[in-house]
């Protein structure tokens, strides 16, 4: 008699035999999904604009597991590309995460029309260029999961974060339209939206801020009544691998019902506004 597989066990080969696509994936959060869904055993093409951080990525994971490669969302073109050549190459995709993102910060008086644009053109329009490509083949083969990574600042306004978080918005309702359109051929669409996360980007603020790294985590997590801003009832910024595992449940079998969805990641912060 065979016994029980351990809920380890379990995790490790939910995604065995898989082939999954992450943007963004040389530093954070991609990151953090890339290490997840390799842990789950699936194959991954990691993708990046910073081909070196990519890299170093893949290079945790022996056997050859991750395949790194640079990617630019915003060009359809490469996108479909490397999108073709993966299929011909490592095979069917049956995931796909996007990750990749950026933030500029500024009151919208003072918003640069170029930081509008190109933070649409990543979050937003690099989400619907690997999103189209690869769910015209998923389509086909009528099975597969896509699951974007937005911003809990898609459901509640931020001071000085309009065009992230309108992008971010915009990206949620262009995945739940997609999901719509694509749920009669068994492909998932789903969206992960994080709160505040110790990532680059998260750094990255405090440092423009002038406060040091100890002092700006503890007042996200206390919040900031002068710029309506709620604190982390949780009391603790997320890790990474926090958005990473709700990533890979999401692209589970274990979340086979589940699509349409918005799951936000962000120990309480937006009250569920």
């Amino acid at each position: 008699m065979s016994s029980p597989q351990t809920p380890d066990a379990d995790r490790a080969a939910e995604q065995a035999g898989r082939l999954a696509l992450v943007t963004g994936a040389g530093r954070g959060i991609g990151a953090a999904v890339v290490d997840a869904l390799a842990a789950r055993g699936a194959r991954v093409l990691a993708t990046d604009l910073d081909a070196g951080s990519v890299g170093q990525v893949a290079a945790r994971h022996p056997d050859g597991q991750v395949t790194a490669r640079r990617l630019d969302v915003t060009d359809a073109a490469a996108v479909e590309a490397l999108v073709a050549d993966a299929e011909d190459t490592l095979g069917p995709l049956d995931t796909a995460v996007n990750v990749a993102g950026i933030l500029r910060t500024s009151p919208v008086l003072d918003l640069d029309d170029t930081d509008w644009a190109d933070t649409f053109a990543v979050n937003t329009g690099g989400v619907l260029h690997v999103s189209r490509s690869v769910a015209r083949r998923m389509t086909g083969r009528r099975r597969g999961s896509i699951v974007t990574v937005a911003s809990n600042a898609a459901g509640i306004p931020r001071a000085g974060m309009a065009a992230y978080a309108a992008s971010k918005a915009a990206t949620v309702m262009f995945t739940k339209c997609l999901g719509l359109e694509v749920a009669a051929y068994g492909v998932r669409c789903n969206t992960v939206c994080p709160g505040s996360t110790l990532t680059d980007m998260q750094r990255g603020m405090w440092e423009r801020s002038g406060a040091d790294a100890a002092s700006a985590e503890r007042a996200v997590v206390e919040g900031d009544l002068a710029a309506h801003r709620t604190g982390i009832p949780l009391g603790r910024i997320a890790d990474p691998a926090d958005i990473a595992d709700a990533v890979a449940f999401l692209a589970s079998d274990r979340a086979r019902h589940i699509t349409l969805h918005d799951l936000y990641v962000d120990g309480g912060a937006t009250l569920r506004a």
